[in-house]
């Protein structure tokens, strides 16, 4: 089938590859505009618009380019831009989207399953609408997240997200039928730094919940701390107290207490909790976290 490809992350790369190897013709790649990297000039291009020059595909930043393409069908992947009823009126497009819709329709599906608990999530391939995220269903599958983080789960949902892709597109009945989306529509708003806020009112669960979204942190006398390891534990103290117990280092809030594996601090590497610990200069056997 003759293809364009809407993509940005490395989460879209996987169907990219996909529909390559399986012989799809895919004749335009459109992606996010290059980005400035660090405090220098250079930019670099997107996980999707390096594979797509990898694999010798015309690539463009303009999806207005679409126009006049002798194209059958689109397929979105992350793409990170709405996509306007003009564009869609011209050319029909599939949306891989990483959830079971419609519960967590948006931009954020993977991070809200895991923080509001669900026990299974999957992808959903859909007819792309001008409305977020209802369109009808083409195909679903579902797995399991267990104690999965973000980066785990988005991996293991890109590999089936491309392989439901593959079942529809050759699927003329998948193609021709898919069904109305049913049941209560949840929305994953977009993620701002407090997502990742682990503060002493949270519960154990939300704590490592949110531990497992990869970007948790936590202020320490004051000071941002990354956590980027933890586990739980059944060690009780004062709410808001950071210390060494029982040779581990634990984080007491009012509802329950993790213990933290490794940390970074600012400007500073991984490193085991220990060791950060060793370093910190804290006065006293406790340190406030907030």
């Amino acid at each position: 089938m003759r293809l364009a490809f809407l993509g940005t992350p490395e989460a879209s790369v996987v169907s990219l590859r996909a529909l390559v190897g399986a012989g799809h013709d895919v004749v335009l790649v459109i992606t996010r505009p290059d980005r400035r990297r660090g405090r220098g000039s250079a930019t670099s291009p997107s996980p999707v618009k390096a594979a797509a020059l990898q694999l010798g595909l015309n690539v463009s930043h303009d999806i207005g380019d679409l126009d006049g393409l002798d194209i059958e069908r689109g397929v979105v992947v992350a793409y990170g831009s709405l996509i306007r009823a003009p564009v869609l009126e011209q050319l029909p497009m599939l949306n891989v989207h990483f959830s079971l819709l419609p519960r967590w329709r948006g931009a954020a599906p993977v991070e809200w399953a895991i923080l509001a608990g669900d026990e299974v999530t999957g992808v959903s391939i859909m007819s792309l609408e001008v409305a977020l995220d209802t369109g009808p269903v083409h195909l679903a599958r579902q797995l399991s997240i267990g104690d999965k983080n973000a980066s785990e789960l988005l991996e293991e949902l890109s590999q089936l997200g491309a392989t439901a892709l593959l079942e529809v597109l050759a699927s003329p009945d998948l193609l021709a039928h898919p069904r109305a989306q049913e049941g209560e529509a949840t929305y994953a708003a977009k993620l701002t730094s407090e997502t990742f806020h682990v503060v002493p009112t949270m519960d154990q669960s939300l704590m490592l919940r949110t531990v497992r979204l990869g970007r948790a942190y936590t202020l320490v006398n004051g000071r941002r701390l990354r956590i980027l390891r933890a586990h739980a534990t059944d060690v009780t103290g004062t709410a808001g107290t950071l210390g060494v117990i029982n040779g581990m280092v634990v984080l007491q809030g009012a509802l329950g207490s993790i213990c933290v594996d490794e940390v970074q601090s600012e400007g500073s590497t991984p490193m085991s909790v220990t060791a950060w610990w060793a370093g910190a200069r804290v006065d006293g056997a406790s340190a406030l976290w907030s």
